[in-house]
């Protein structure tokens, strides 16, 4: 499958994706354990020259989401792969998917565009262009983008999002613009199984379909990963993963894009629902449990690092990951705004947004300190009802999402969100969405919220869900930590029981081809 094997490497080379690869972003303990991992990877846990290209990036880094944000404008709308899972739509304010947007932009529009958000959020630090189509499917559009807003703003970083088709072509490209992040989407690694994901692809004035197309598909992908990290450009690799079809396959995926030097593997559930029209969605194929995504993300996390935060945003979002403030700037609004670009107004900012974010991991460190020596095999599950900003925040009733931590004797490590239908309706609780809320966080021992209702209360109780409303407004890693300790402590005097929630099932099944 290796499509650049045998290639010559400059020198140097083999070092640099060592330094990505075999680091993984791990810190170790010393005792030998390894925490910290995956993209919550800290200062003290990366080469240097690896987290400056990620310190304020919200996609690259766990922490960094919570304090920084980023935005993509829909400059690419043509497309030269057919996916199973997508259907680009235009105008769709309420959906919130890789595909959609509201506007499609100019360059010209773009850079304005760039500048307006970037004065009225001076956090924003990211400027991607992902799409509705394929940003290397457009190539003038996008690196006129680039070039226009590198000259415009030059303190924000450049990212691109691409299928990897057209990517080989275009590596030098992407080095002159100086884009330092890459995103490449790789669904697999065999041809056959590609066959069941894309109809068809575009390439070389000619449309491939079946086998054939999705093995032209796969080799230019891998062959364009290798070109650009012997470039030093810092690569994610994004996964859909597809029950049935390539959910065991991705652990293998996994492996190929470590050995080429991806940062990063942001394995993602497909979202299918019907009524976004496409062709997964028409046929009934179903995406992933959250506890089947878990699983297979806990089986890649050895072999490089896995993203755990994504929110497969719109190709128009802007904001902190997990918001879309896009509706707050259309081309209308943003061309009649008196843009002003004070690059001094946004570097003091994000100093006192380092400073806050200094004092949440040292406010961390400080009870993880009162963790150390205790000795535990127990991890479990907690989820979070949070607005953002790293805090307990959020009313169970109003929670979108639930944020998911793992907690054990190393700390609390993120592991993953999961979406949630509002429970509070007017005023009143929804309890067939109740159900359906306690089924998404089944697997939790507690929820930490900032208020709940006596009814929601009782019914997460009866589920075996402890509701923890003690920490309101605190930090979560530090307050899940405090919680987690005490836990240990009702273990050590018998005040409670605890009971292991068993997933070797799903977890069995991510496994299998790893065998």
């Amino acid at each position: 499958m290796n499509a650049v094997a045998g290639r010559g490497r400059r020198t140097g080379v083999a070092e640099y994706i060592g330094e990505i690869a075999e680091h993984k972003g791990c810190r170790t303990s010393p005792g030998g354990t390894r925490t910290n991992c995956g993209s919550q990877a800290g200062q003290g846990d990366l080469p240097k020259t690896i987290w400056e290209k990620v310190k304020n990036h919200p996609c690259y880094s766990e922490e960094a989401h919570h304090h920084y944000a980023r935005m993509h404008v829909a400059v690419a709308p043509a497309c030269n792969v057919q996916c199973n899972y997508c259907n680009r739509k235009y105008d769709c304010a309420n959906e919130s998917r890789p595909g959609v947007v509201s506007e499609k932009l100019t360059p010209e529009q773009a850079v304005r565009k760039v500048l307006a958000v970037a004065t009225s959020i001076p956090q924003l630090t990211v400027l991607g262009i992902a799409g509705p189509g394929d940003p290397l499917a457009n190539p003038e559009k996008t690196f006129k983008t680039f070039e226009l807003v590198a000259k415009a703003a030059p303190d924000i970083k450049l990212c691109l999002s691409t299928n990897g088709l057209a990517l080989p072509d275009y590596v030098d490209s992407i080095a002159r613009a100086k884009v330092d992040h890459v995103t490449i989407t790789i669904n697999t690694i065999d041809p056959e199984i590609g066959a069941k994901i894309y109809p068809w692809i575009f390439f070389n004035h000619k449309r491939y379909t079946g086998i054939e197309a999705a093995k032209i598909l796969t080799d230019r992908q891998l062959q364009g990963l290798q070109m650009l990290t012997e470039r030093g450009i810092l690569c994610k690799v994004n996964s859909v993963m597809i029950p049935d079809i390539n959910d065991q396959h991705l652990v293998e995926v996994n492996k190929a894009v470590k050995s080429r030097g991806a940062f990063l593997h942001n394995i993602m559930p497909l979202i299918s629902a019907s009524e976004h029209g496409t062709v997964f969605g028409l046929n009934g194929q179903r995406g992933p449990t959250a506890q089947e995504l878990k699983a297979l993300q806990d089986a890649c996390e050895g072999e490089t690092n896995v993203m755990r935060h994504c929110r497969q945003c719109r190709a128009d979002a802007v904001g902190l990951l997990g918001e879309d403030r896009s509706a707050e700037f259309t081309t209308e609004g943003i061309m009649a705004m008196d843009v002003k670009y004070d690059a001094e107004m946004r570097r003091a900012h994000q100093a006192k947004v380092e400073d806050e974010r200094a004092a949440k991991v040292a406010a961390r460190e400080e009870e993880l300190a009162e963790l150390a020596g205790r000795k535990s095999e127990i991890t479990l599950l907690v989820a979070v009802a949070t607005k953002g900003s790293g805090l307990i925040n959020e009313h169970f009733g109003h929670a979108k999402e639930f944020q998911v931590y793992e907690l054990s004797t190393s700390g609390a490590k993120f592991v993953g969100h999961r979406r949630a239908d509002v429970y509070c309706q007017g005023g009143h609780g929804e309890e067939d969405r109740l159900s359906n809320i306690i089924g998404a966080i089944k697997d939790c021992h507690a929820v930490f919220v900032a208020k709940i209702g006596d009814c929601p209360k009782s019914n997460l109780i009866k589920a075996g869900i402890e509701p923890v409303d003690q920490y309101a407004h605190e930090l979560i890693e530090k307050s899940a930590i405090a919680w987690f300790r005490c836990y240990l402590d009702k273990l050590r005097t018998g005040e409670i029981l605890h009971v292991k929630r068993d997933d070797a099932a799903i977890r069995q099944k991510a496994l299998t081809s790893a065998a």
